[in-house]
């Protein structure tokens, strides 16, 4: 006979939530991936400016080798919502690992520059449908009580892809050793994946509900009664098919216009902090500095400050609010990069920085601490909280998509315009950049912890909640 344990406050019997963990972990070994195909640059680039590379490339070639990537992650986000809708978020995912894997060999065993820009190219397609395909997975297999820190998984994943991809490239010197043990994690991926499930949300569009059944059975305990979740899912989906949403709902209403400028301009601000140039040539900055720590070692280093505090971040921001860590996120990293800047400006018109040779380390691990805690998870945090669900899905890809072509730019124009301005003034221009970003958080954004979606619709639409809440009252009182 099988026991069934019950809660002895409520008697219901609670689900288990350590199945959803694995399928989450599993499904985010993606996100991993990403991180060692977005590391990868930061000692690959290096190796090929040797004199002794088979390949030899110029400084403006690395930086189209850095940035192609985010030019393919474009293109890759933009149909993946329709293909998920379609195949469903796990097939999708399975699919987008082949994009991720085939690049390794390309640039093993490439000949020339151009065949490294057509695998990081690929790759590139493969990030950006990967970062709307895996999001969407673990959301829709997660109950509510856990979705939140699930939802982390996603950054973590793809902060310890690029400890790894330091990592490989402090102790691997060879290129085609480093592109083939690269290759590994996809493999992996597509093995363990394979065992997970579809996603519920999926196989009830599809009137799977048989399947559907067991899929949740699954995830929330074979002794958790899961009927009422199915009617609640089959109500959303019914709810989202019948408001589909116009491009004009973007902006025929005060609260999602203004919802759509603030989510637009923290992702213009998240990247033009400078977050992907420093990531993608951590080597190369730390090979300006004159300290006794070597260029790879200080990278695994900010690697690992980067898992760490993203660690940080998911216990911080339920706690403290998306508003006050921007702040604080702003405010540091402004102060980070005008203090890099400020050292590599005077390192150029040749003073002896020797004495300061721990700036560079010590400023970059601070300020990959601020992005992890602030600019890094929240704008995606605050572009959930503040679109309602009949524009959620439209919102959201013109949102990736802005990001992406942002990170382009950035990583394609950072070494030209280190080698016009300086390397200085170039974080001098992203310090400057981040000052903005505090005082647009400070006067413009909303505090959405704890608010429901209606309460942030209110706020957004100018509206005080305690006047609409007299408002309410005072309508009730007349009927």
């Amino acid at each position: 006979m099988k026991m069934v344990l019950q809660d002895s406050k409520t008697g219901y019997t609670p689900t288990r939530t350590w199945p959803q963990y694995v399928a989450a972990g599993i499904a985010t070994i993606s996100a991993l991936i990403l991180g060692t195909h977005l590391s990868w640059p930061s000692t690959a680039v290096q190796m090929l400016l040797s004199p002794s590379s088979e390949i030899p490339i110029t400084e403006y070639d690395g930086s189209w080798i850095g940035s192609i990537i985010t030019l393919g992650a474009c293109a890759g986000a933009i149909p993946t919502g329709i293909i998920a809708n379609l195949l469903g978020p796990k097939r999708t995912l399975q699919i987008m690992a082949v994009p991720l894997l085939v690049p390794w060999y390309i640039i093993a065993f490439s000949q020339n520059l151009w065949m490294i820009y057509l695998a990081r190219l690929l790759a590139g397609i493969g990030v950006g449908s990967t970062c709307v395909a895996a999001p969407m997975y673990v959301t829709e297999l997660a109950e509510a009580r856990v979705r939140g820190m699930l939802g982390t998984f996603f950054q973590l994943q793809m902060t310890v892809g690029f400890l790894i991809g330091y990592f490989l490239g402090l102790v691997i010197k060879s290129f085609t050793i480093l592109a083939l043990v690269s290759s590994s994690f996809p493999i992996i991926f597509l093995i363990l994946f394979y065992f997970m499930p579809e996603s519920p949300y999926y196989l009830i569009s599809k009137n799977k509900l048989s399947e559907a059944r067991k899929v949740l059975q699954f995830l929330r305990g074979y002794d958790y009664n899961i009927e009422n979740e199915l009617t609640t899912i089959k109500e959303k989906i019914d709810e989202i098919a019948t408001n589909k949403c116009k491009f004009s709902d973007l902006y025929r209403y005060r609260a999602t216009l203004k919802a759509m400028i603030i989510a637009l301009a923290l992702m213009l601000f998240q990247q033009l902090s400078g977050v992907n140039a420093i990531l993608f040539y951590a080597g190369p900055i730390f090979e300006k500095s004159s300290g006794s720590l070597s260029s790879g070692c200080c990278a695994v280093i900010i690697g690992a400050v980067q898992v760490l505090s993203t660690l940080g971040a998911a216990m911080l921001i339920e706690r403290l609010g998306r508003k006050i860590l921007l702040l604080v996120s702003g405010s540091l990293m402004a102060t980070c990069l005008i203090i890099l800047g400020t050292y590599f400006h005077l390192d150029m018109l040749n003073y002896d920085m020797t004495s300061f040779s721990f700036v560079p380390l010590v400023c970059v691990a601070i300020y990959v601490v601020a992005f992890s805690v602030g600019f890094g998870p929240i704008p995606w945090m605050i572009a959930g909280d503040i679109f309602s669900i009949k524009v959620k899905g439209v919102a959201a890809s013109i949102s990736t998509t802005f990001n992406w072509t942002l990170a382009f730019a950035v990583t394609k124009l950072f070494i030209p315009i280190k080698e016009e301005i300086g390397i200085g003034l170039t974080f001098g221009i992203f310090g400057v950049v981040c000052v903005f970003a505090f005082i647009f958080t400070l006067v413009c954004i909303p505090e959405t912890k704890g608010k429901s979606l209606e309460e942030v619709q209110i706020l957004l639409s100018g509206q005080s909640l305690k006047s609409s809440a007299s408002d309410t009252d005072s309508n009730n009182d007349n009927v």
